[in-house]
């Protein structure tokens, strides 16, 4: 499966930026979709986060799917690659 990675960066309410990934099938083009995948996976954080808009996310390229990112893309409709300061 070949997925669009979507590069995003978002500032948490402490000032710490977050970097992830948000990766979902290259088939899907609804920009608005892949921020609703991004902020269904902030919600899953204790900490607070800024909005997540086209500002803070874009699309960067396109890959080639792990097993486990199929997985979760056909579980989830979309997997998260974790960079930094997601914890």
């Amino acid at each position: 499966m070949r997925i669009a990675v979507w590069d995003t960066y978002v500032q948490r309410n402490n000032g710490t930026v977050m970097h992830f990934d948000i990766l979902v099938p290259d088939t899907l083009k609804d920009e608005q979709r892949v921020f609703e995948f991004g902020k269904s996976y902030l919600k899953t954080k204790s900490f607070d986060t800024q909005n997540l808009t086209s500002k803070e996310c874009k699309f960067c390229h396109i890959a080639v799917a792990s097993k486990v990112m199929i997985e979760n893309i056909e579980t989830k409709g979309y997997d998260i690659i974790e960079m930094e300061n997601c914890e």
